[in-house]
């Protein structure tokens, strides 16, 4: 893998990521050939053409495969259920460009700051760990096709479950301090990112974020470098990766190698024309039409799940059933659960467990028994400024921001 800084990238100290793709036999899936050595177990998710196979990437447990190059890998549902903090391990994966990094020396690692800044900077790893006061918190990184295989009509792209989501507890630098030593200049209006990830071919657009100044000083952006008390996956950005709570996960730049102060609106590829939504309130349109206009995907909608019961399970008739789950926003922060037992004719609160902070995911739990026969349990959130989520699913032509009650069938008897 060529570094895009330095064409030239010494082969890794601390871990050699190479080496454990051979190990497990994957070295020819990141040049682009099927996994099938690996596919040792499959999954079936809960809509057409839904059969995956269960590949081990290194740093990873097995993980549903949806693709090979660039490696998209999401997680298994059950995974949510085993705690509120997902295991780096387990952690989901989705990359854009087939190029990727899979060495990287942390000792040459560097990030540029240019364009209009007073001082141009060039960071290292160990610079950002002993220059600057850290911060930590839990946020959930959430891909904006996560639930694509659900819409009706269905839409083209990656046909994922409800996997591709995670909660992790986040560390590193906040972005504004180190805007505040390179100093942004007057007349400056957005900041592109960059990362190692790069294209195969000349004609492919290099993956490249803006974000409006305002958003990117805000308190809770960071450069994060350790994710869960450990230094983040090499899949999930190592060294270094742009973390922004609340808003979806394309905008959460992997393997961050440059950052550039600009005076103008960027318009690479994956600002526009891809990474759209409708410019309305719902970000959605009627089935089967495309948005008048469009804005670039940004915060995440109310969402809540139900962890603990798969759909089809057969339970006990007249017993008390416990039913228990996640529920999650865009850092306004769950205030209120509340399940329906009858198909949504009647709803009763949930319990909400430990408050691990505004963007994280939050647990909630609550018990319902249920006569012999078939059951609809719904969930539906609620956030602290009143979004919740709809009974009928809302549609757009790219699958993202998927927001519905969500419900699991089970059987009684």
């Amino acid at each position: 893998m060529l570094d895009k800084q330095h064409k030239n990238v010494p082969a890794l100290k601390r871990r050699n990521f190479m080496q454990k793709a051979a190990a497990v036999g994957i070295a020819g899936g990141l040049g682009g050939h099927m996994l099938s050595a690996l596919a040792a177990e499959t999954a079936t998710l809960p809509f057409a053409n839904g059969q995956r196979d269960l590949v081990k990437y290194p740093e990873k447990r097995p993980l549903l495969l949806l693709t090979t190059r660039p490696p998209q890998l999401e997680t298994p549902f059950e995974v949510f259920n085993e705690g509120v903090i997902t295991p780096n391990d387990a952690f989901f994966v989705r990359y854009h460009l087939a190029n990727i990094p899979t060495s990287v020396d942390p000792e040459t690692y560097r990030i540029k700051i240019g364009g209009l800044v007073n001082t141009p900077l060039e960071l290292s790893l160990n610079d950002l760990k002993t220059q600057f006061e850290p911060i930590e918190y839990i946020a959930v990184n959430q891909c904006s096709g996560n639930s694509r295989g659900f819409f009706e009509p269905r839409v083209n792209g990656g046909q994922a479950g409800n996997g591709l989501m995670g909660n992790a507890k986040w560390r590193g630098v906040p972005l504004h301090k180190i805007m505040e030593k390179a100093g942004i200049q007057k007349g400056a209006r957005q900041m592109t990112f960059d990362g190692l990830d790069a294209p195969v071919l000349p004609a492919t657009p290099d993956y490249i974020k803006a974000f409006n100044i305002d958003d990117m000083m805000a308190d809770d952006v960071m450069l994060a470098y350790s994710m869960n008390d450990e230094d983040l996956p090499m899949l999930n950005g190592y060294p270094v990766r742009l973390i922004v709570p609340g808003w979806y996960g394309t905008n959460w730049v992997k393997h961050v190698s440059e950052i550039k102060v600009i005076d103008d609106v960027f318009n690479g590829f994956f600002m526009n024309p891809a990474y759209r939504i409708a410019d309305n309130a719902c970000a959605c349109v009627a089935p089967g039409t495309t948005p008048k206009s469009t804005v670039p995907i940004n915060r995440f909608d109310v969402r809540s799940f139900i962890t603990n019961l798969h759909p089809g399970a057969r339970v006990k008739a007249g017993r008390e059933i416990p039913v228990r789950g996640i529920a999650f926003d865009a850092g306004f922060g769950v205030t209120d659960v509340a399940v329906s037992a009858d198909g949504g004719r009647t709803w009763r609160a949930a319990t909400l467990g430990k408050d691990m902070g505004k963007y994280s995911f939050r647990e909630w739990m609550t018990a319902v028994r249920l006569p012999a026969g078939t059951h609809e349990i719904m969930v539906r959130a609620t956030n602290r400024i009143g979004q919740s989520q709809p009974i009928k699913a809302l549609w757009n032509p790219t699958g993202y921001m998927r927001n519905v009650v969500e419900s699991v069938q089970v059987k009684a008897a």
